[in-house]
């Protein structure tokens, strides 16, 4: 997500640089690199025209401040009118209101709407709510297989809507079976078309007549850039929207819709679809994404990622084994599990300040981190328990099976042993220095 944006943005910081003060001048090549990275990002013209007036006004103004470089003042400034652009502060469903709280999703077929009311009823149903799904889209019954099918997958309940029953019947019938059933949220995946057309719109405007919904949120693919502003443009002029949704982030390097829709129709982005997985919907939160463009990371969104991983017992068993530096390569296993549970590695490290900038200097031939977790598992998968518990009696015939059965070479399986074998080793060094030795230590390298 942003990747080009961001290599910009690092080129046009990089310039700035270079330069004692922010003068006129300077600042013109600087904004002239910015506009042309938006517009290229596919964010919307009369965006990119008040992002660029607000940032020079301010840049050029009186409230530059003495205690900061020319390029950090040069970066705070982008980075606030970055967050201006794309609404301030996140936007966060109310559901403190009197259930049920009926959620309208709307939009055009390919989208991912039907996709979307599951991930948004999984992510629910975690936050202690007891989600309903309605099957809407009484035009393709396999929209309403797919949305019972989600169902199951997340096990929420589910209305149990048949093709060519009428809207109307099926909002009235959910409706009562809600009542029954106790449950605080619906959620209505609507029927969408290919494109905006009188028929659809019409459609629409009654199901919200019907069912009066607390929010009508609009569905729309990130990866159509403008075309996605326009449609929400459009469904805002003809329906109303409370709110968007943008799906398939994860896979859209340039993001000019994600900049774009809240400037120019005034709906906020309510969430974002970050990948295939059903708990891959996130809060879409304007100030951690305009970090990732400047390079910044995202580390508030790591520590939450951790947190949802995070299995306190375990934990604290394995703090005592690194301790003690008793831990073994099943413990080292359970810890990789543990991080696949957080998302593939690439995204992970991208989290990290600067980190993103630092895989890229390696080029498209450098170390792939999931690749190498694949690998080390398939190499501890294909040990016995007494391997992984005792690597030292991994001897040259048992090297050659584990290699052969992990799909590796006895060079790589041992190349990973010695660097197991010298984690153990420091970790054990640390343990003995106390927390007096390791702060000498931490001190005596760069960076801490």
């Amino acid at each position: 997500m942003f990747d080009n944006l961001e290599d910009r943005f690092q080129d046009i910081i990089k310039k700035v640089r270079g330069h004692g003060t922010l003068t006129e001048n300077n600042i013109k090549d600087a904004l002239r690199d910015v506009r042309l990275s938006l517009l290229e990002a596919d964010v919307h013209f009369t965006v990119v025209k008040g992002f660029i007036n607000a940032v020079k006004e301010r840049a050029l103004g009186k409230e530059v401040s003495a205690s900061l470089s020319p390029t950090q003042e040069f970066v705070r400034i982008v980075h606030e009118e970055l967050v201006k652009v794309m609404g301030g502060t996140a936007a966060e469903l109310d559901l403190k209101k009197k259930p049920p709280i009926i959620i309208l999703l709307m939009g055009l077929q390919g989208s991912g709407k039907t996709t979307t009311a599951g991930k948004l009823a999984l992510r629910l149903k975690l936050g202690g709510k007891k989600p309903f799904l309605v099957p809407a889209d009484i035009y393709r019954p396999a929209a309403i297989q797919q949305l019972k099918t989600l169902a199951q997958q997340v096990d929420v309940d589910v209305f149990d809507t048949q093709p060519g029953v009428p809207v109307k019947d099926i909002a009235q019938a959910a409706l009562q079976q809600v009542d029954r059933q106790g449950h605080d949220v619906v959620i209505v995946d609507t029927a969408g078309r290919l494109v905006i057309d009188p028929e659809m719109m019409e459609e629409l405007r009654n199901a919200k007549e019907l069912l009066s919904p607390h929010y009508s949120l609009l569905v729309v693919d990130g990866m159509t850039g403008q075309d996605a502003v326009n449609t929400a443009t459009e469904f805002k002029a003809q329906v109303g929207i409370d709110g968007v949704v943008m799906t398939k982030l994860d896979g859209d390097a340039r993001g000019g819709a994600a900049l774009s829709v809240r400037q120019v129709t005034g709906a906020p982005i309510y969430f974002a679809g970050m990948g295939e997985k059903m708990d891959a919907l996130e809060p879409f939160h304007p100030e951690r994404v305009a970090q990732r463009i400047l390079g910044m990371g995202d580390v508030m969104g790591l520590i939450e990622k951790t947190q949802q991983a995070y299995d306190e017992k375990k934990a604290k068993t394995m703090a005592k084994k690194l301790k003690k530096a008793e831990f073994t390569l099943e413990d080292f296993r359970d810890q990789m599990a543990m991080l696949r549970k957080m998302g593939d590695m690439k995204s992970l490290m991208g989290m990290i300040p600067g980190m993103s900038q630092a895989m890229k200097k390696m080029g498209p031939g450098g170390p792939d981190p999931d690749k190498e977790l694949r690998r080390i598992e398939a190499m501890i998968c294909s040990m016995t328990p007494g391997e992984r518990n005792n690597p030292d009696i991994i001897d040259g015939s048992r090297r050659k099976r584990i290699a052969a059965g992990s799909g590796t070479s006895v060079s790589e399986l041992n190349q990973f042993l010695k660097r197991f074998r010298d984690a153990k080793k420091m970790m054990k060094r640390l343990a003995k220095m106390g927390p007096g030795g390791l702060k000498g230590l931490m001190r005596g390298m760069p960076g801490f």
